[in-house]
């Protein structure tokens, strides 16, 4: 009779504490949710070609770089500048970014992605539709509990052909 009672107390407190520890309402996303979420918002940026959007996504730490066929850009003011109201906003009238799959690796307080992607636009001087196509990768970091892109470096369309390479 004593073991079974002990039996019962101890798996009585086993449920207590389970069920005390269970989350209640809804469960934080998920590093990888959130990070999809932080490129849906990238993509809003990009679109919008607003810096004010893409100053929400990007981490303000002077290191954050940009990558991209027409260079390099190095702090978040050239980023600001260069790449959403220069090559984004005076360059295009319209803009649609469509990131294809993601691949996403988070290791501790860093995180990555990678993914290809094709951007409709028309060109500002003659209203003319542009299409291109590319790769991209982000690097991330988590600041204060939020993921921020810290550096981005996107290529256009691989080309596929036979290497002249010895």
């Amino acid at each position: 009779m004593k073991r079974r009672w002990i039996a019962t107390a101890a798996l009585t407190a086993c449920v207590c504490l389970a069920a005390s520890a269970a989350p209640r309402g809804n469960p934080a996303p998920s590093d990888q949710q959130q990070i999809r979420h932080l490129i849906a918002r990238y993509v809003e940026a990009v679109n919008a070609a607003s810096p004010a959007l893409a100053n929400q996504v990007w981490s303000h730490s002077p290191e954050v770089s940009f990558i991209y066929p027409l260079g390099e850009e190095h702090g978040l003011d050239a980023i600001d500048r260069d790449v959403f109201e220069e090559a984004m906003g005076q360059t295009f009238t319209k803009r649609d970014l469509q990131p294809g799959e993601l691949v996403i690796h988070v290791y501790g307080d860093t995180a990555w992605s990678e993914f290809h992607w094709v951007f409709h636009a028309t060109l500002r001087k003659d209203g003319s539709p542009v299409v291109s196509r590319g790769v991209e990768t982000q690097i991330y970091r988590r600041e204060q509990g939020r993921w921020l892109i810290v550096h981005v470096h996107y290529s256009g369309e691989m080309v596929t052909g036979t290497s002249t390479a010895p």
